[in-house]
């Protein structure tokens, strides 16, 4: 019998706060295997600023593409994109939201992209450890700039995060990262990056590759606010 059906029939998944033998918490690894499941997101650090590119994912014609968005405006100064369960990242998002309106609110300054995921991978890690609830089912890219520079960070399932140069979250996250690893370079420019991102999402995709079911939020370190772009207006960054 494999491993895993062992731990199943053993009662070793059902619930996060309980060990297997080998020192795993195997509802976390499901939730990982969610996030794997969930919509692509790429985020850099360029020279000029910091951007997230995300695949929107619409299959049905009937939706509102405006209204499926994946990048959430956490402050004028901080973008982020969740994958894995959509409802949870909205929530987490949401979070993120008042503790940056609290932020300026208490202390009349824009507050620092790490408190904002240090605090969301907080939470995310209390949900590993409590019982009666399950983790949240999502990864978290989150870019903003920092005074002059560029910032970018990802939170994973367990609570963990890190700060990158470049990264992926969601569907094929590992085959993006190793591209990312030969081709990134800290001194291209925004629109370079975005080029480089859509390129591997044409590698990747193919056939099925169509840029207005994309969208961009990218912060200029100077100007320091976001700009939305999507859809067909993209077309300019794959030249």
């Amino acid at each position: 019998m494999p491993v895993d059906v062992q731990h199943q029939a053993m009662g070793y998944d059902r619930t996060a706060t309980m060990f297997s033998p080998e020192g795993k918490l195997l509802q976390v690894e499901y939730g990982e295997k969610a996030v794997r499941l969930g919509n692509s997101s790429i985020g850099m650090v360029c020279s000029d600023g910091v951007f997230i590119l995300a695949d929107k994912r619409i299959h049905d014609i009937l939706i509102a593409p405006k209204s499926a968005s994946k990048i959430y405006e956490i402050d004028e100064h901080i973008i982020a994109s969740s994958a894995g369960i959509v409802s949870d990242g909205r929530i987490l998002m949401e979070k993120a939201q008042l503790l940056a309106q609290q932020h300026r609110v208490t202390y009349d300054s824009e507050i620092e992209p790490e408190v904002i995921i240090r605090e969301l991978s907080n939470i995310k890690q209390q949900f590993t450890q409590y019982g009666g609830a399950r983790p949240f089912g999502v990864s978290i890219l989150l870019a903003g700039i920092n005074g002059k520079k560029p910032e970018l960070f990802t939170s994973d399932i367990t609570g963990n995060y890190a700060s990158y140069l470049a990264n992926a979250i969601g569907e094929n996250d590992s085959v993006i990262k190793d591209k990312l690893k030969d081709r990134y370079s800290q001194k291209s420019t925004i629109k370079q990056g975005v080029k480089l991102a859509l390129s591997i999402f044409k590698e990747l995709k193919g056939k099925e590759f169509e840029i207005d079911k994309f969208e961009l939020v990218y912060i200029d370190k100077d100007k320091g606010k976001l700009k939305r772009i999507e859809g067909e207006e993209l077309k300019d960054y794959s030249k």
